[in-house]
């Protein structure tokens, strides 16, 4: 370790996957560093993180309680899925609905930072219209 005036994270990822959150904070911890960086990627496992009931946020929160190891931040990155400069409203409409749902479940578990990618569109062709309509859904979504 560099020192422990510096905090060193790890992100989610990095971990081996399958774990409870109670085992991979302990297991961030036993490896010396002091906080985990969430993902909520577009797999399905991974969203339906959003929709977890109290008691599983809970849980969440009682882990890192238990362990000192924090998570400040979410990488969230379901937008390359549903992203919010889709030219199709239905899609577009799902990312803004994810980006409401994880700023609900931020406040929730004390994440404080969401990071997001920059990109309009990430399976498709980027053009005015879907940088515009990004833009306009970063906009909508901290209203």
């Amino acid at each position: 370790m560099l020192s422990k005036q510096i905090p060193l994270g790890i992100y989610e990822k990095a971990l081996p996957a399958g774990e409870c959150w109670l085992e991979r904070l302990q297991l961030a911890k036993t490896l010396g560093f002091d906080f985990v960086e969430m993902s909520v990627d577009e797999t399905d496992e991974r969203l339906s993180r959003l929709d977890w009931s109290r008691e599983q946020r809970l849980a969440l929160v009682n882990a890192i309680v238990e362990t000192g190891v924090r998570v400040p931040s979410m990488c969230l990155s379901a937008h390359r899925r549903f992203p919010l400069g889709s030219e199709d409203d239905a899609v577009r409409a799902q990312g803004l609905e994810i980006m409401r749902k994880a700023i609900q479940f931020a406040q929730d578990v004390g994440i404080r930072v969401i990071q997001l990618a920059g990109y309009d569109v990430y399976y498709q062709e980027a053009n005015n219209e879907t940088r515009r309509r990004f833009r306009d859904g970063l906009k909508e979504s901290v209203e």
